[in-house]
């Protein structure tokens, strides 16, 4: 069984459009793309976009077992501002739909290019009337000694960061260690870093020029990034190698040219891209840094064209994205016979980013190149802001941004469309009151072009509001516009606002609790108790358009049913995330890791040699001490988890769904000569009341003894600590993943009782009106603390009665889902074997 990314596995089904002759023989030409990144997809696009469907018959093959995603956005997913599936640009039920024959997980070994005949990894053989290689570029790999544990298999802990599999591995790398090193400053290497020290690593970059993103910026520019990056913690070294990697089992650490050592424990390679040109040398076709090809995007054999990241055009090879748009849409043009003259002339490229938090425009060159050039900077490091522009003959030819991006727009118009330029340089970058000024959305021209990733117009956004769309989310899935790198949905929003003249439809459903149903919280919430709906189908039923059920709606309106209800909340198996149904957190390899409950993270030896003999018996490959205090056994077999649940006889630990997680504690009173409360035992009682709870997202919470913070509570959903005299503070709204949050005070409680009443009140203001998946480091902001205290200290509101009535309605309806019924199954296949989805490397118990 495959892990697909968006849509049905290659083997089902697929709908064809075949135009048959007579026989019953498609008639239509046979068009092959070699590669299912951006830019083959991208071709398929704009090939069926012009009527193509009906012309050929298309044939996609893609190295990747997934369907098409934004590979822009990886660096998003390895922060945790984006699900992976967020970034899914076609599916492969998209390639179904449309007739696009996706042979996914399926490498290109060689074109035969005299019989027309693509060879094939599975051993297939793929005839073709036209083929496209859009192969893309891999990650540039640098020698290493020690680098390679045997021939091409890179030593645990290496990584490089390039295909969503790679994110995948580095974000389950991130929760096992503390220290990574990241090979690369530039763009890549520097958005990786920052990712990876949001999930709370230390991360040191190595990079070997003499200044970050030198391919970018000029070295004042880079100077002064070096300064920010360094200012979020992240230590860089420039003009320097790593040489060499620690081992030999996994990475240690690695070397530098200069012969210093650093310790870490995964190591990321972001130094740049490679074409990747195998299949075209294999198959005699002309190679140079790239696939040469010429203006029509065609390489030394007629049939066979070339575009993307893997294409050298007049010696360029492009790494950006709106290039690989505008080649894709001149073959699209040549092969659909729309354009036969289409030409590629080469692209003028200018991008807009955000890079390790801080924002960056640049354009065409960044130094002067010949002497009659102007070179204009303006450089403040304590502000950490750098600003240059380079005119020639009047035309601006190049400028950048560090640090502040207001003045990007006109920039960019003047950089793509030769606007004039003021006499005075100066108000390029400063007053731009004169010629020059700021240009709002009503004085860019229509042809201005407002997303570079997707090429799309600003006259594209304003014919689709003319033609109804006047949502900003439709405008969006309609032209493309913010769906790249999404540094423009700004200036979309604003075009989409001013061509409506103001009338915008707020789109409906950002109000909605769940897509399915069209009622936001109240209103829902409210019509749920009127109607008396106990079940997920009944509110389907009751409340969803046309009663259609909603899969992606059926995890939250679970969670809110319980909530309401209780004990009397109609429970159906079907309406449950995997993890719920089998109170287990599934793995990417199809186990599933179980944590038993150790309230507070205090256990007995009792505890501990059960666990261990359970882990000896059911032969769980990985047993590991987890951030929250508690043991996880991972890689335990579906089939064999109501037996190890009954060996165990412990109740679960509630690491896997939405719910309240685990209480941290430190040492408290008991051993610690700094304590002032304690800690331990009103952690074991916070989590023996509000066990198992569940919420709009998960709940974590920790009590510490003293303001030294050894358990981290400033950080928490809820955070409690002692401050003396028997004092104790509740703090509301920390995070310290992927977003970083010291939590605000909520209040200064004088008693352990006062800090469970005021926590229960909390939780469950908080499960009555946040927004499904909507942590409390959000809602705390969003909400406004100062409403919070109202409400919960003064009792503003008039609810406290209703809030701790409900919290006590959840606590009553508990029960161990590790008991007796929780061990029969729901369904006859619910714990039937789990098919590993990938193989996993066996890591050693030691």
């Amino acid at each position: 069984m495959t892990a697909v990314l968006g849509g049905r596995p290659e083997g089902v089904s697929t709908l064809h459009f075949a135009m048959d002759d007579a026989d019953g023989v498609d008639t239509r030409q046979r068009l092959v793309v070699v590669g299912n990144g951006m830019a083959g997809a991208r071709v398929v696009e704009e090939v069926l976009e012009r009527g193509g469907g009906e012309q050929f018959a298309i044939t996609v093959f893609g190295e990747e077992p997934h369907g098409n995603y934004n590979r822009i956005m990886l660096s998003h997913v390895l922060a945790g501002e984006e699900h992976e599936d967020d970034i899914v640009l076609n599916s492969h039920d998209w390639y179904a739909d449309n007739g696009v024959q996706l042979r996914a997980g399926v490498r290109v070994q060689r074109i035969d290019t005299h019989a027309k005949v693509v060879h094939a990894s599975d051993g297939t053989s793929t005839p073709y009337d036209q083929l496209v290689l859009a192969t893309g570029s891999r990650s540039f790999i640098p020698p290493m000694t020690g680098l390679y544990r045997a021939e091409e298999e890179l030593l645990p802990g290496v990584f490089g960061f390039r295909t969503i599999d790679d994110t995948r591995a580095m974000l389950a790398a991130a929760a096992e260690h503390e220290k990574a090193v990241v090979v690369g400053g530039g763009l890549l290497g520097l958005e990786a870093a920052r990712a990876l020290q949001g999930h709370g690593l230390q991360v040191e970059v190595v990079h070997a020029g003499t200044h970050l993103m030198n391919q970018q910026l000029d070295p004042d520019g880079g100077a002064i990034l070096r300064q920010s990056v360094e200012a979020l913690g992240i230590v860089v070294h420039l003009a320097t190698r790593t040489t060499e990697v620690i081992g030999p089992d996994r990475v240690r650490g690695v070397v530098l040219a200069d012969g210093r050592a650093v310790d870490a424990d995964m190591l990321v390679v972001a130094a740049g891209i490679r074409p990747v040109t195998e299949v075209a040398l294999m198959s005699g076709i002309e190679v140079e840094r790239g696939v040469v090809v010429d203006d029509q995007l065609r390489t030394d054999d007629p049939d066979v064209y070339a575009v993307g990241e893997c294409a050298q055009h007049r010696g360029e090879v492009y790494g950006l994205v709106a290039p690989v748009w505008e080649q894709a849409r001149v073959l699209a043009d040549l092969l659909t016979g729309t354009d036969p003259d289409a030409e590629y002339h080469g692209s003028r490229t200018a991008t807009k980013l955000k890079v390790a938090g801080v924002d960056v425009a640049t354009m065409g060159v960044n130094r002067p190149e010949r002497d009659t050039d102007e070179f204009l900077v303006i450089s403040e490091p304590r502000r950490g802001v750098h600003l240059s522009v380079v005119v020639r003959d009047d035309r601006l030819i190049g400028a950048t941004l560090l640090g502040d991006t207001r003045k990007v727009a006109f920039l960019t118009q003047a950089f793509d469309r030769g606007t004039p330029l003021p006499q005075e340089r100066i108000k390029l970058l400063v007053d731009l009151s004169d010629g020059a000024a700021e240009v709002g959305v009503a004085e860019l021209p229509g042809d201005s072009q407002v997303c570079n990733c997707n090429g799309v117009s600003k006259q594209a956004i304003c014919d689709t509001v003319a033609g109804g769309c006047t949502t900003v989310g439709g405008v969006m899935d309609r032209t493309r516009a913010g769906k790249g790198c999404g540094s423009c949905k700004g200036l979309v929003k604003q075009i989409v606002e001013w061509a409506a003249d103001g009338d915008v439809v707020e789109d409906p459903t950002e109000s909605w609790y769940v897509p399915g149903i069209p009622l936001a919280k109240p209103a829902l919430m409210a019509a749920i108790r009127e109607q008396g709906l106990l079940s997920v189908s009944a509110v389907f039923a009751a409340l969803a358009p046309g009663g259609a059920e909603d899969a992606k709606s059926k995890m939250g309106l679970t969670s809110l049913l319980r909530m309401i209800w209780g004990a009397d909340y109609v429970q159906e198996n079907d309406a449950k995330f995997i993890n719920d149904r089998v109170h287990g957190n599934i793995q990417r390899d199809g186990t599933f890791s179980v944590v038993p409950q150790i309230k507070g993270g205090v256990t007995t030896p009792a505890q501990l040699r059960r666990i261990a003999d359970v882990a000896e018996k059911y032969e769980v490959p990985m047993v590991k001490i987890t951030g929250g205090q508690r043991i996880d056994l991972l890689g335990v077999r579906k089939e064999d988890l109501p037996a190890m649940w009954d060996d165990l006889g412990m109740p679960s630990g509630y690491a896997y769904g939405k719910s309240f997680r685990t209480v941290k504690t430190c040492v408290g009173t008991d051993f610690c000569r700094f304590g002032l409360g304690d800690s331990t035992q009103l952690g074991i009682d916070l989590e023996t009341r509000f066990q198992g709870i569940e919420s709009p997202a998960k709940m974590k919470l920790a009590v510490v003894g003293c303001p030294r913070n050894c358990a981290e509570a400033y950080v928490k959903d809820v955070g409690v600590v002692a401050v003396g005299n028997g004092k104790w503070e509740v703090y509301v709204g920390g995070a310290a993943g992927a977003t970083i949050r010291k939590g605000d005070l909520l209040a200064t409680v004088d008693s352990p009782a006062a800090v469970i009443e005021l926590t229960g009140r909390f939780l469950q203001y908080y499960r009555e009106n946040a927004n499904w998946l909507e942590r409390t480091y959000d809602f705390v902001p969003r909400v406004g603390l100062e409403k919070i205290k109202q409400v919960l200290l003064e009792d503003s509101e008039g609810i406290l009665a209703e809030l701790d009535e409900g919290m006590q309605r959840s606590i009553d309806a508990y029960t161990d889902p590790w008991g007796q019924d929780g061990r029969q199954p729901a369904t006859p296949g619910q714990f039937r074997t789990a098919l590993p989805l990938v193989d996993l490397p066996k890591v050693p118990v030691r």
